[in-house]
């Protein structure tokens, strides 16, 4: 008592009082009532804190002379939790009130990692209340915060197993506040604490994926310490760690992890060994989704990049004195400093490969934001990326070809960021070289994009290269697959819109590539993309339209296509791109007239491949609908009328057997019947050409398709009212039966159509020699047609009516007699009524002879 109170000086009436009060209540913590424990802790507390409050230095004396030795071994083996946490409350109001903490921590330390922990070899139990293992961790807390390293430093492998123990406490809060005192650990002593550091890598790298995001975030921070105040060989164990947390769906926790980096890339002892590692972190920052993160990795990086360049001011000097944007560099884009370029530029060797890794990973997070750090990297890198394009567009070509739209959207970026950086003379013929290799649209999408991204002055004398590539049939008939056309046309489209009137040079081999484009029978919803495409290849070189495009390239064109021609057959390409040249040029198709119906004469021989027929008369059966806007659109088309008619009509409406020659002979009579229509045969060329057409028309009567004998009926009735009457006797009862004949055809339109015929055939016997010839025949009509005009249908009634009017001119006698006899077979005699009456009209009388 004498040596407290002389201890304490001035202070001792307070301290008399103080130390009697408490040895009153000493006893009682070694009593076995639980009652009696708690009355002595709360006497003791009663003591400390009544008022006024004991000054430190009294307290410091108070409780390490006296109380704390009770206390500890309270807090260590009391069976009761009651107990436990008043003792708890009262060593941490002694230690955070005292002057000298560092004096606790012989005592308290081992008493707290016994009781956290159980004994070193694990015989232990540990403290079961989470409550009070959180105090407990508190209370080390405040320890590691109150002392400096030189008193906890002896104490360094309790306070590591003090930790290793709280990052593995299922207690969240345990967690937290253990991740806390880790950090607390690793600031109090820094020449120390890389002994122990590689011993909490593992606990913590367990806890980095809690489920709760307050827990990772502590982690994050407290294993920033651990590296920087540690070993820096731990770096290796955390990185891929850390790097999943930039996946991570709370801001916080990827804050964290900028934080932390950040902080290494500024103060690791040992941070150049580790750029190559640390800085794709850090710059994946810069694509967060939360503003505020990407503000705080940028505000890093810049920090980084402005201390790396005073630290290495001696090696840039020169780049530091010829600071200039280059010309060249991207709109939009911000340069970055130099030092941050110059960092990613010494250590791309290093990242490029695990980045070029995990663009193909199977994890889609992870390609997206590999992705988005290469648009970063280059950004910075800019021309220095040329000695690493083979592994880069090896990379591209293959994530291009994925699903994944963001990614490949990133990666287009990266490649137009390529045209830009990279000299085309190196990346075109990389890029051409792979193609030519083997064709694939990923290789087309990487070219279209890097052909946008390169300047125009510096594309310019790589456009013949590049078209003439594009337009080779291996490149541009390489594949029918629709991803493989529409990047084909995205190439186009990206020649045109950088290089402008420049196209000029290459339009023809654009337009050809934009013609196989549109012949490819599978490219059909690129129909619009395509019509843009040419009208803007037209419109940059002043052209008048599309037709003017076609009419500068025409001739070529034409050359083109009809190379081989002789040798065609249903897959040739060319079959194709001709349709399209004739039927998207519109008038100057007539301007190639020579060239097209020779073409057309020698593929539309009977010998050549029908499907290949097929196809040719449906083009030129559309180019007939309107010829005065195709190929007649210079009036030459009659100068190659006898030959289309004799050479390759003719032939081919000859009767053969198959559904692909029937289908020949349809189109190849659609086509004689548009030329009538469009009056481009004329009556006398008609008649020229009568005696060669007229026997097939007559036989294309008893066709299965409707449409054939619909048009030979209407060719007929055509033919008889231009020329008719130049029609012989015999030629026309040759004709009549084949027509009689429709009048029972199962379509409605066939049977009006030869009922119309029939009227110009009556019409066409105009003398009396031809009456006198034809009579049987014409008695014979007379009979079929009365049974005619009792059919089901009123329509063909009112057509045979009208064919008998026109007919009955001509034998009214036997007619009369005819009508008298079937009459009363009709269901309705109205219509045989009508004929008499029409019959006595004309000046006829009834005869009974």
């Amino acid at each position: 008592m004498a040596d407290l109170q002389g201890a304490i000086g001035d202070h001792h009436p307070r301290a008399a009082e103080v130390t009697q009060a408490l040895s009153r209540h000493l006893g009682g913590l070694e009593a076995p009532s639980r009652v009696a424990r708690l009355e002595a802790l709360a006497g003791i507390r009663a003591a400390l804190q009544e008022p006024p409050p004991l000054p430190p230095p009294l307290l410091q004396e108070v409780f390490g002379k006296v109380l704390l030795r009770p206390l500890a071994r309270c807090l260590l083996g009391d069976p009761a939790e009651r107990c436990r946490e008043l003792a708890l409350e009262l060593t941490r109001h002694g230690v955070s009130r005292g002057l000298r903490p560092a004096q606790a921590l012989p005592c308290l330390l081992p008493a707290l990692a016994q009781r956290l922990c159980g004994p070193p070899q694990g015989g232990g139990g540990g403290e079961p209340c989470e409550e009070l293992r959180l105090g407990l961790l508190q209370l080390l807390g405040l320890l590691l915060e109150s002392c400096d390293g030189q008193a906890l430093a002896p104490f360094l492998p309790e306070v590591a197993r003090l930790l290793r123990g709280a990052l593995l406490d299922p207690f969240p809060q345990a967690k937290l506040q253990g991740c806390r005192a880790v950090a607390a650990a690793a600031c109090a002593m820094p020449e120390h604490f890389h002994m122990e550091s590689e011993s909490l890598i593992s606990p913590l790298m367990q806890t980095i994926s809690h489920q709760h995001y307050k827990v990772r975030v502590a982690v994050i921070q407290a294993t920033g310490a651990v590296i920087q105040f540690g070993n820096a060989k731990s770096l290796d164990d955390v990185l891929s760690h850390l790097a999943q947390r930039c996946f991570d769906d709370i801001p916080q926790v990827r804050e964290a992890v900028i934080s932390v980096v950040g902080e290494w890339l500024l103060n690791l002892r040992d941070r150049y060994s580790f750029f190559h590692k640390l800085i794709p972190l850090l710059l994946s920052g810069l694509t967060d989704e939360v503003h505020e993160n990407k503000e705080l990795a940028l505000s890093y990086w810049k920090k980084v990049g402005l201390q790396w360049e005073k630290e290495n001011e001696d090696d840039i000097k020169d780049k530091l004195d010829f600071f200039a944007v280059p010309s060249y560099y991207p709109k939009g884009v911000t340069r970055p400093e130099l030092g941050c370029r110059e960092l990613v530029v010494r250590n791309l060797f290093k990242i490029l490969p695990g980045l070029c890794h995990d663009m193909t990973d199977w994890v889609e997070g992870t390609r997206i934001k590999a992705s988005q750090l290469l648009i970063i990297l280059l950004q910075h890198v800019e021309d220095h990326v040329t000695q690493h394009m083979e592994l880069l567009l090896r990379t591209l070509y293959h994530v291009c070809l994925g699903d994944e739209s963001s990614v490949v959207r990133n990666c287009v970026k990266a490649a137009e960021l390529i045209g830009a950086f990279v000299s085309p003379a190196v990346s075109l013929k990389l890029i051409v070289s792979d193609l030519e290799k083997a064709p694939m649209p990923s290789y087309l999408m990487v070219l279209a994009a890097v052909i946008r991204g390169s300047p125009r002055k510096v594309l310019k004398p790589h456009l013949t290269y590049l078209a003439n590539t594009l337009s080779r049939p291996e490149i541009c008939q390489r594949s029918e697959e629709v991803f493989y056309m529409e990047q084909l046309l995205c190439s186009v489209e990206a020649l045109i819109e950088v290089c402008q009137e420049d196209c000029a040079e290459i339009s023809l081999q654009l337009t050809k590539v934009l013609i196989t484009i549109m012949a490819i029978p599978s490219a059909g919803h690129l129909h619009e993309k395509l019509e843009e495409a040419t009208k803007t290849l037209a419109q940059v070189q002043r052209l008048d339209g599309v037709a003017g495009l076609y009419r500068q390239h025409i001739a070529q064109l034409m050359g083109w296509v009809s190379l081989a021609h002789d040798q065609w057959t249903c897959y040739s390409p060319e079959l194709l791109q001709l349709d399209v040249i004739a039927t998207h040029s519109g008038p100057v198709i007539g301007e190639a007239l020579h060239d097209f119906i020779l073409i057309l004469k020698t593929c539309l021989q009977t010998s050549k491949d029908p499907q290949m027929r097929l196809k040719l008369f449906s083009t030129f059966s559309q180019l007939l609908q309107k010829p005065k806007e195709t190929i007649d659109s210079h009036g030459q088309f009659c100068n190659y009328l006898e030959m289309v008619i004799k050479d390759i009509l003719a032939p081919n409406l000859q009767w053969q057997a198959g559904r692909t020659a029937a289908a020949i002979r349809t189109t190849a009579v659609a086509c004689l019947w548009a030329l009538i229509c469009s009056e481009l045969l004329s009556p006398e060329e008609m008649l020229n050409v009568k005696e060669v057409l007229m026997p097939k028309i007559i036989a294309m009567l008893d066709e299965d398709s409707k449409m054939t004998r619909l048009m030979s009926c209407r060719i007929i009735c055509k033919s008889l009212d231009s020329c008719g009457k130049q029609f012989h006797s015999d030629e026309l009862s040759r004709m009549y039966p084949e027509l009689l004949k429709r009048l029972d055809d199962a379509s409605h339109d066939v049977r009006l159509a030869a009922a119309s015929a029939f009227i110009s055939w009556f019409q066409c016997i105009d003398s009396d020699e031809k009456k006198a010839l034809l009579k049987t025949n014409i008695e014979v009509l007379y009979q079929e047609l009365l049974i005619h005009l009792d059919d089901p249908d009123q329509n063909i009634q009112s057509a045979v009516l009208d064919i008998l009017k026109e007919g009955g001119i001509l034998y009214p006698d036997f007619l009369a007699k005819e009508i008298e006899a079937v009459v009363h077979k009709h269901r309705t005699p109205i219509f045989c009524d009508q004929l008499m009456l029409h019959i006595e009209s004309t000046g006829w009388r009834y005869s009974e002879s």
